[in-house]
């Protein structure tokens, strides 16, 4: 008999090992939220696939962690064994083993984690002032005549700025507002020059940023004056700083934010593009217009032209010229036409005369009896003769045609062309 297990009045029901983990799996990635966690690396195992496997611990615990290729292939920091790194991302369960574990969305160092975090409270704290409402943002100039970028004029973000500009035909006019980008005092600089930018009032547009680099390194552009200054600032202005996954609180801040320099040259020539392009568009439509124009003028004044000719006196007297000589050259061809059929039928009454000619019945019988006469001759005995063949005849004379016919000692003649000669059959 089968055992049953009492579970008693509770009417509970036994789960199975899979229905328990999911239960676990749904309370923990629901209970607990995505954030950071600070550890040492250890068990880092890169797999071919591109996943990566290692554990986060300290002294007191261990948490199993994977970087999934996606995620791995856009962090900037190289993972060893004993590294000292802070990780964000959220918990979730490998039903397989029973095993939870942290899936890592971003990994930093250590000493770049306590960065991060002033980053969070100063970008939360900023946000509650209202430095990034959406409705403070003023939208960019379409086409503004004059741009100052505040950036180091040594970098290779304005090359690469001013690169991309003068490729795709920019007309307007650009200022470089040098400032210290990294650094101690870069921020307060960059903020000054901002102020500088406004007095001088000579500006449509502003654009601030650097090329890219870690966390310490645009640093600069999360620092509150520098941020503050963005967002107070009278011209609208373009965040562009770092590269695409890179974001500072002045991204938040300003009006626009660009993902590269580059990018922000390509927005800034965007519309001139666009303009120019619609500009040459119209030119080529009037240029047409104005040819078409022009060609239907040119016809009408022509047909005029034409009109006038055939209306003039000149013209009606050449006009009776043209008539005349037509005239008389369907005269003369007429007259050669008649004097042509008139020479036909003349050689053909001449051809049917010589064809009913006797001599013509002559001389074709002459023919015909000649050639009968040199058949004749080419196949009688003498003509055969003469071509090396001989003839040969017995005792009476008569031709002998077949071997079968001569005898043994028969007497024979073989006559030639020149002469015979008497000859006897032999066995």
């Amino acid at each position: 008999m089968k055992a049953e297990l009492d579970l008693g009045d509770s009417g509970a029901r036994a789960e199975s090992v899979s229905e328990f983990t999911r239960r676990v799996k749904t309370l923990l990635e629901e209970g607990i939220r995505p954030g950071w966690v600070r550890g040492e690396v250890s068990n880092l195992r890169a797999q071919a696939s591109g996943h990566v496997y290692f554990s986060l611990k300290d002294a007191g615990a261990q948490l199993s962690a994977v970087l999934f290729r996606g995620d791995a292939a856009r962090q900037t920091v190289k993972l060893r064994d004993g590294q000292q790194v802070v990780a964000y991302g959220e918990v979730s369960v490998y039903e397989a083993r029973g095993q939870y574990q942290l899936i890592v969305r971003a990994v930093i160092e250590d000493g770049v984690g306590r960065l991060q975090q002033e980053f969070e409270r100063l970008k939360q704290r900023l946000a509650a002032e209202g430095l990034f409402a959406p409705e403070k943002k003023r939208p960019i100039p379409a086409m503004p005549a004059t741009v100052g970028f505040v950036t180091s004029p040594t970098g290779a973000a304005v090359q690469d700025f001013i690169r991309i500009l003068s490729r795709r035909g920019w007309r307007g006019r650009l200022v470089v507002l040098p400032a210290k980008v990294q650094g101690e005092g870069a921020a307060a600089e960059m903020a000054a020059m901002l102020g500088l930018a406004q007095a001088l009032g000579i500006f449509d547009l502003l654009v601030i940023g650097r090329g890219g680099g870690s966390l310490e390194d645009l640093w600069a552009f999360n620092e509150e004056v520098l941020v503050r200054a963005v967002a107070g600032c009278t011209v609208p202005v373009i965040s562009a700083v770092g590269h695409e996954i890179d974001f500072t609180l002045c991204d938040f801040a300003a009006d626009v934010r660009a993902e590269t320099p580059s990018g922000a040259a390509e927005l800034i020539s965007s519309r001139f593009v666009d303009g120019a392009a619609r500009a040459a568009q119209a030119a080529t439509a009037m240029t047409a217009a104005g040819e078409s124009a022009l060609a239907r003028a040119t016809e009408r004044l022509d047909h005029a032209r034409s009109r006038l000719r055939l209306l003039s006196p000149a013209t009606q007297i050449e006009q009776g010229f043209l008539r005349l000589d037509d005239c008389a050259n369907r005269l003369v061809s007429a007259l050669r036409s008649a004097v042509q059929l008139r020479r036909q039928q003349y050689g053909e009454i001449r051809s049917r005369l010589a064809q009913a000619s006797p001599e013509a019945r002559v001389q074709l019988g002459s023919h015909q009896l000649l050639s009968l006469y040199k058949r004749l001759q080419a196949a009688s005995p003498a003509s055969v003769l003469n071509r090396g063949f001989a003839i040969v005849r017995d005792e009476v004379g008569r031709p002998v045609a077949r071997r079968a016919a001569v005898k043994p000692g028969q007497r024979l003649t073989n006559e030639f062309s020149d002469g015979s000669v008497k000859v006897k059959a032999e066995e």
